[in-house]
């Protein structure tokens, strides 16, 4: 795929062959209608932002930077937008936007990640927001960031910050064990060395996700792409049944197998470090740039580390580069009012645009920002210049690829054979070689946006 301004997005892009089926898409065993039509809502009132921070979120910081940005907007517009929060349980693990298109109800702002943007996008339900974001605006864009958002000459979504994967982890635990910084594992045999190491009858060594879901897709990916693998290839065909593949699956595989991985994390998931890192339930574990600023809201004495994923023999550093975007309805009540909301809010090269951005990635959250002018405000300022921040920005970031944007068939063929090796002990040839049937038996009829 290639953007407006000539360079070519990474990844290995799918185009447009046959008709994917009439009305329906196949997502977590339901069906929902396609595309998702909002139906004409003859309401008057504020338009409607449905996320998970604010005002019922319970990080302060984070729920004032979206009460702030709203009410940035509502003072200076006369079209209004209203926060309208929805539990993480709902949103992110739940069905509730799902649901919500499929009933002509949707939002006319809300959040996606890349993971579900086909999803949505195939659907017809995303506002192009190009032509509400200018030229340099748009260049200012990591490409890291905005190549999943980018359909042809189209914008589909505004990232409001970039989150890489690493691993945590906790200088006490490596300290009881008698391990030091020159013990941290660069190599996926040296991690399962040093994790039995630190696993006890209290603590486990290593903790990667066990729940299945998009984010356990997302945090397996870089493993993947270390050994040269791809879920699909240069030829539109499933790359997954590859040894990259199959060595992936093992490593996960081999952790809980060797019992210093856990079957099941604490809290709301291998994303929620506090519970598990924090709490001394594990050494190690592979989480998010956003774990900096988890950790600093729970115990800000807490003592940890961070160091890049390590490499599979004769493996490349990787790591993937999540995160949030604003995105509008395309059926919504005001498409104008709400595209000009979403460029204001981040996509604007006006100062106070770019230094939401900074202040979203760097006070109110921990997150790489998405965009270049961004990242220089938050320099000058210091926020990247010590600490787990600086380990990010400067080893962990520069290694990173865009989270994949895949439909949810696409995504559940690579979750049933990670869930299959990782928890039933199957074997990781015959999960790749079925999943990569599955892919191919999917692609052979699809019909929407590039997979990336």
């Amino acid at each position: 795929m290639t953007r407006r301004n000539g360079t070519t997005t990474p990844g290995h892009p799918l185009g447009r062959r046959t008709v994917l089926a009439a009305s329906t898409a196949l997502v977590g065993g339901s069906l929902l209608p396609m595309p998702y039509l909002s139906r004409a809502r003859a309401q008057e009132g504020p338009l409607k932002f449905w996320q998970f921070y604010a005002p019922g979120g319970a990080v302060p910081g984070q729920v004032q930077w979206f009460q702030d940005t709203v009410k940035g907007w509502n003072d200076s517009q006369e079209t209004k937008v209203e926060l309208e929060y929805i539990p993480t349980s709902q949103y992110i693990n739940g069905t509730k936007l799902q649901t919500a298109f499929a009933a002509g109800e949707g939002p006319d702002i809300f959040l996606i990640s890349p993971g579900d943007f086909l999803r949505y996008h195939n659907g017809g339900a995303l506002l192009d927001l190009a032509p509400y974001v200018a030229a340099e605006a748009h260049a200012d864009y990591y490409d890291t960031a905005i190549a999943t958002r980018l359909v042809d000459d189209g914008l589909f979504g505004l990232p409001m910050e970039v989150e890489p994967m690493a691993i945590y982890y906790s200088v006490k635990a490596f300290k009881e064990a008698g391990l030091g910084e020159a013990d941290i594992p660069k190599t996926w045999d040296q991690l399962l060395e040093v994790a039995k190491t630190l696993t006890n009858d209290k603590r486990f060594g290593i903790l990667f996700e066990t729940n299945p879901g998009y984010y356990q897709n997302f945090t397996w990916y870089p493993f993947l792409w270390q050994g040269g693998g791809e879920i699909v290839g240069k030829d539109g065909k499933s790359g997954f049944n590859s040894d990259a593949a199959r060595a992936a699956l093992k490593f996960w595989q081999d952790a809980v197998a060797q019992g210093i991985a856990p079957r099941k994390p604490l809290g709301y998931g291998a994303n929620d470090i506090a519970a598990n890192l924090g709490s001394g339930f594990c050494a190690m574990q592979n989480v998010g740039i956003w774990g900096i600023s988890a950790l600093r809201n729970a115990d800000p004495n807490f003592e940890y580390g961070v160091f890049k994923l390590p490499l599979p023999p004769g493996g490349q550093d990787r790591t993937v580069a999540g995160g949030w975007a604003f995105v509008a309805n395309a059926n919504g009540r005001n498409t104008e009012a709400v595209g000009k909301f979403c460029a204001w809010a981040l996509g604007s090269m006006e100062p106070g645009s770019v230094q939401r951005v900074a202040d979203w990635c760097t006070k109110a959250k921990s997150d790489m920002p998405p965009r270049k002018s961004a990242f220089a405000e938050a320099t000058a300022a210091q926020a990247y210049g010590s600490g787990a921040m600086k380990t990010f920005a400067e080893q962990v970031f520069p290694t990173a690829r865009g989270e994949p944007r895949v439909p949810p068939q696409v995504y559940k063929a690579i979750s049933d054979a990670i869930q299959a090796c990782q928890l039933n002990g199957e074997d990781p040839g015959k999960r790749a070689e079925m999943a990569a049937q599955q892919i191919d038996g999917f692609l052979a009829g699809y019909d929407g946006a590039p997979i990336l």
